[in-house]
């Protein structure tokens, strides 16, 4: 089987990327800038865009799955141009939001696509990524070791990328999972400052955690660029996606419990899902530096 990871470059798409080549799967690796030592030497890696839609031709050519990352102004073409190749199957990664109705003009429309193609597809909704965590709170855990964070009390389920590029993985390879959606979060439901709490464990320092306003950690993420500023609002309050919003003073009231078990990899994989502890030894080194 050939398989595109498209994405490739991306926390997932890596990770999908090293077990294909390990299972002995012929990979192709799409980014849009391929640098010397990326990926493994038996990966076929093409140079794309997702935006631009007619440099992916070429990446198609014989592929029968296409692991694909969600670009909803161009859904459409790409999975156009992936039937007319002959690809037979889309794994699509989606959005955890979309399965509780926040997202619907993101991720959405790229589920929508990949069903409306007639191609076998299987949609894999993350919730919270904990690499997250190492986007927002690394820069400053680096330099000051300190967290500041308006909702010290919030907690959901953080999941680590590795349980999402295992089910994905299934998806792509398996027969029997066409026409599913799994949804996936972490096994533990943590605080802020309990996941701060667990890295410092992890890294065997201290990390202060201070509490802030939001509009302080709005204006904290903004002058730290990169993610933190792309996604202040919605990291304060959801304002990035559609639909109704929660008021982000409210963010420490929500009590996910109330909702039961949330689903996990296990569901799909049959081992345990990856604890924020397990994410946090792993990332440990990036925290340093």
């Amino acid at each position: 089987m050939t398989i595109l990871v498209t994405g490739a470059a991306g926390h997932v798409g890596r990770n999908i990327v090293r077990q294909l080549v390990e299972t002995g799967h012929d990979v192709r690796a799409l980014t849009r800038r391929s640098r010397s030592g990326t990926f493994p030497q038996r990966v076929r890696v093409h140079e794309g865009d997702l935006t631009r839609p007619q440099t992916l031709t070429g990446a198609l050519e014989g592929v029968d799955a296409l692991f694909l990352f969600p670009v909803a102004a161009t859904a459409e073409e790409v999975v156009g141009l992936a039937k007319a190749a002959g690809v037979q199957r889309i794994v699509v990664l989606s959005s955890g939001a979309v399965t509780s109705g926040f997202d619907t003009d993101f991720h959405l429309p790229v589920e929508q696509a990949v069903e409306a193609s007639g191609l076998e597809w299987t949609h894999v909704r993350p919730g919270e990524f904990a690499m997250n965590k190492l986007a927002l709170w690394g820069p400053p855990i680096r330099a000051e070791r300190v967290v500041r964070d308006p909702f010290p009390d919030a907690a959901w389920f953080p999941v680590h990328e590795r349980d999402i590029a295992d089910v994905a993985l299934l998806a792509l390879t398996e027969e029997g999972h066409a026409g599913q959606a799994y949804t996936l979060n972490g096994p533990e439901l943590l605080t802020h400052r309990r996941q701060v709490e667990l890295i410092a464990e992890a890294m065997g320092e201290e990390i202060r955690f201070e509490s802030v306003t939001p509009q302080e950690a709005r204006e904290i993420y903004l002058a730290q660029g990169g993610f933190a500023a792309q996604n202040a609002g919605f990291l304060l309050g959801f304002e990035d996606y559609g639909g109704d919003e929660p008021d982000p003073a409210q963010a420490e009231a929500f009590d996910p419990v109330s909702f039961g078990p949330v689903p996990t990899a296990e569901a799909v994989t049959g081992r345990p899902a990856r604890t924020f502890a397990q994410w946090a030894r792993d990332h440990a080194q990036a925290f340093r530096s």
